[in-house]
Formats: C-alpha cells, sequence, structure tokens
C-alpha cells in the first residue's frame, strides 16, 4: 500500500537497502589479511583456537568484546515526511 507519490513496494525497498547498508558496514570491519599472533591491544598471546576460528583476528577475546560495543548508526535518512528531513 502506497501513499502520495511513493509506489508500491517503497517502504520494503527503504528497509532492503537499510539491510543492505548494514551488512555492507559489518563486512567492512572483518579483520582481512594474515592474523596476529599477540593481540595489538594488550599484547597478550591470541588462542590458537579464535586464530583458526577468525583469519585475520588482529585481538584477543577480551580486547574485541571490548571493541565490539554498540556504535550508534550514522543513518542516512530515508524517511519522506519533511519533519524527518528538517531535522
Amino acid at each position: 500500500m502506497a501513499s502520495g507519490w511513493a509506489p508500491d513496494g517503497a517502504v520494503q525497498d527503504q528497509i532492503d537497502d537499510s539491510i543492505t547498508d548494514a551488512v555492507r558496514l559489518a563486512r567492512s570491519r572483518l579483520p582481512t589479511g594474515p592474523g596476529e599472533i599477540y593481540c595489538q591491544v594488550c599484547g597478550e598471546e591470541i588462542a590458537e583456537t579464535r586464530r583458526r576460528a577468525m583469519p585475520g583476528a588482529r585481538t584477543c577475546v577480551d580486547c574485541q568484546s571490548g571493541l565490539d560495543r554498540p556504535r550508534a548508526m550514522s543513518g542516512i535518512n530515508r524517511r519522506g515526511s519533511k519533519d524527518s528531513q528538517l531535522k
């Protein structure tokens, strides 16, 4: 059900675009290349099980847990109302 000038499926298109952006952002944050033996943050040895499970790991589990705290989405405003565009 479209409202105004929006085509049918416009809301779903917005949802799909938001999910695609979030997946792209998450993939860009994954480590690439050869991993490290010692954590780049604390200097402790990274467990071999982590290195096998996560190729390219550069931090130990404890330090990575601290880095993985939720971040605010930069968010592109995809709403069509005038109020949301004025903020």
